[in-house]
């Protein structure tokens, strides 16, 4: 083995010193100064020891030896003898190599610092803020919402960690959200798979984390590998909300993220809404307003003040929020029996403005018995279907639908997608035929027989990009529109975006609800990021079993054109076994962005219904 020589030794340590960045740079630099300044001083002292005039010493030779070189104009006004003069130059013309590296350093090493913090590279110091992982356009929506939930709270603050641009992250937020408000943005860009990039957002000390499901192929994978380096840091985790986008990855999300993360199923919970929809005109529009921190949302409230009461009871203790059910420690019940007690250990789930608003209401409710037309129920019968295209989650939407219908009901299966109505073998109510279909063309739709129909659902083609798809439905629902117009038919229509851009589009065909599964996602998480102890209330609301919401004729609960209380309304419901939550007003079912939806009244003021309106409730088939 050859030896090691010194030199090359030398030569290895210097470099190492330099690649250490620019401080190490710097240092070196001092010490060429340095030499500099001891060479010239030296020098002078030697060659012209009597000049300048009026130098005491050598520390007042090595001064104006180091004048020369950070200074090296200064040489212009030297004067003395030649051998001063060319001492004084030599000196100045090092200065000026080593003032040019210093400058050329300092900027290099500041650009740099600059470049590090515009990447978003230092870490959060902040406490109680909320944390979004990727990026996706539901980012946009989770922002707007927090933006609102803490409207009134100083100094909120979201964190985004993405493989994106931190400028780039905050422009497009910026430029989709609006004003912030008193909430603070800070974004980061890393990845959030990375647990050293994870430590730049101070996990420890969040109130919450969004785990955003990323656009693009097989996102989930994605998602997973983040649960598992959250899960796999040490100490103190908050809790974790994620999206998942297939239905069959949710057992290996949950093993990855543990017990501190709640899954939201991101297809299972589209697909539950959209035949809720179907069946419910108004139905997404309700949800869309208990998901959003816009106008009516859902508290959990301590039991303590109602304990000893009945559920039926407590339908008029507040007056400004409505009961909808109990959260118990078996879990959460909507519209429960209403001789069901209230214990203080239970919560109960209102609708509320603000849960800062929320109060008990004083006297005993406005009733006008004379008002009231207590009547029973339809009874459930046979209906017919039409669902137009076909994607990944329409095998789920037909089963939930078949959970829904009365035995003997049809559901219409037009689409040209090649896995059109596989997987239904199973169904129980629901006898399902299939037809290849063009549903953008004007002549395939009339051969359909759409009249014949109560209900159309129209959903988004997975074959076609995001954009495309939402193309090809606005012009199914623009045909389908113009179809009722000519032909004098009456059936509801529910369709299926990606774009919440396109919803203003949409409007135009009068659609009765549009689901924008995205939105509805972002929503969700939202809500879940600031109480994860809803999930089991919106999980019990898009389930089949139970109680549901309803929007049923007003003339069933009170007199038609007469002037009645909200809580009048109420007790109409509780008499029937149901949860009065709201009413709809048909003469604004197209004026956005409530389409005449009306949640959370004031109980003591009075509102005319008219037998086109409708009261939504909560309650058993």
């Amino acid at each position: 083995m050859a030896r090691v020589t010194f030199r090359e030794r030398a030569r290895y340590w210097f470099d190492n010193t330099m690649s250490r960045g620019t401080v190490s740079l710097i240092g070196w630099l001092a010490v060429v100064s340095s030499g500099l300044i001891a060479v010239v001083a030296g020098l002078t002292l030697w060659l012209a020891p009597e000049e300048p005039e009026g130098v005491g010493g050598p520390g007042q030779v090595m001064w104006i030896a180091l004048m020369h070189a950070l200074t090296p104009s200064k040489v212009a006004s030297d004067k003395g003898s030649v051998a001063y003069m060319a001492v004084m130059f030599a000196g100045s013309l090092g200065g000026i190599f080593i003032v040019s590296m210093l400058v050329g350093l300092l900027s290099n090493g500041l650009k740099q610092k600059v470049d590090r913090l515009r990447r978003g590279r230092s870490r959060i110091v902040e406490s109680g803020h909320t944390v979004v992982l990727g990026w996706s356009d539901q980012v946009f929506t989770i922002v707007a919402e927090l933006v609102k939930a803490h409207a009134s709270q100083p100094g909120s603050i979201i964190a985004v960690l993405a493989e994106h641009d931190k400028l780039a992250m905050e422009e497009d937020i910026r430029d989709h959200v609006g004003d912030l408000g008193r909430t603070r943005l800070v974004c980061r860009t890393g990845r959030p798979t990375e647990s050293r990039d994870l430590n730049l957002m101070n996990l420890a000390a969040a109130r919450s984390v969004v785990v955003l499901s990323p656009e693009g192929e097989d996102p989930d994978a994605h998602v997973i590998k983040i649960l598992l380096a959250l899960a796999k840091r040490p100490g103190i985790r908050p809790p974790v909300v994620a999206a998942i986008a297939a239905s069959r990855n949710i057992a290996a999300a949950r093993l990855a993220g543990g017990k501190d993360v709640h899954l939201v199923d991101s297809d299972d919970t589209a697909a539950r809404l959209i035949v809720q929809s179907s069946r419910q005109s108004g139905m997404s529009v309700v949800c869309m307003d208990l998901l959003n921190f816009d106008g009516g949302e859902i508290y959990l409230r301590s039991g303590t003040e109602l304990a000893g009461s009945t559920y039926g009871e407590a339908l008029h203790a507040y007056e400004t929020a409505t009961v909808i059910g109990l959260r118990r420690p078996t879990g959460v019940v909507l519209n429960p029996p209403m001789d069901t007690v209230i214990e203080a250990g239970d919560q109960v789930v209102v609708i509320a403005h603000d849960d800062s608003a929320i109060r008990l209401a004083t006297g005993t409710p406005a009733l006008d018995e004379t008002a009231l037309t207590v009547a029973g129920s339809p009874e459930a019968e046979p209906e017919r279907t039409l669902l137009l295209n076909w994607n990944g989650r329409a095998g789920q939407i037909v089963h939930y639908l078949d959970a829904y219908v009365a035995p003997g009901s049809v559901l219409e299966i037009a689409a040209d997608h090649p896995k059109a109505g596989t997987g239904l073998s199973d169904l129980a109510n629901l006898t399902v035929n299939v037809k290849e279909c063009d549903t953008t063309d004007r002549y395939a739709l009339e051969s359909l027989g759409v009249g014949l129909f109560q209900h159309v659902i129209v959903l988004s083609d997975d074959r076609y990009k995001p954009h495309h798809a939402d193309t090809r439905t606005l012009m199914t629902l623009l045909q389908l529109r113009d179809m009722q117009s000519a032909l004098g038919e009456h059936y509801s229509i529910v369709s299926e975006m990606h774009d919440e851009n396109n919803r203003a589009l949409a409007e135009v065909t009068e659609a009765d609800d549009i689901v924008i599964s995205d939105t509805v996602i972002g929503l969700l998480l939202a809500q879940l990021a600031e109480n994860r102890h809803l999930a089991d209330v919106f999980g019990y609301l898009f389930d089949s079993h139970g109680s549901e919401i309803y929007p049923r004729p007003a003339g069933s609960y009170v007199a038609s054109g007469t002037r009645v209380t909200f809580s009048t309304v109420i007790e109409a419901a509780r008499r029937r076994g149901e949860t009065a939550i709201g009413y709809r007003n048909t003469s604004a079912i197209n004026i956005p962005p409530h389409y005449g939806i009306v949640l959370n009244p004031s109980k003591s003021e009075p509102i005319v219904l008219n037998r086109q309106d409708a009261v939504i409730v909560l309650a058993e088939r």
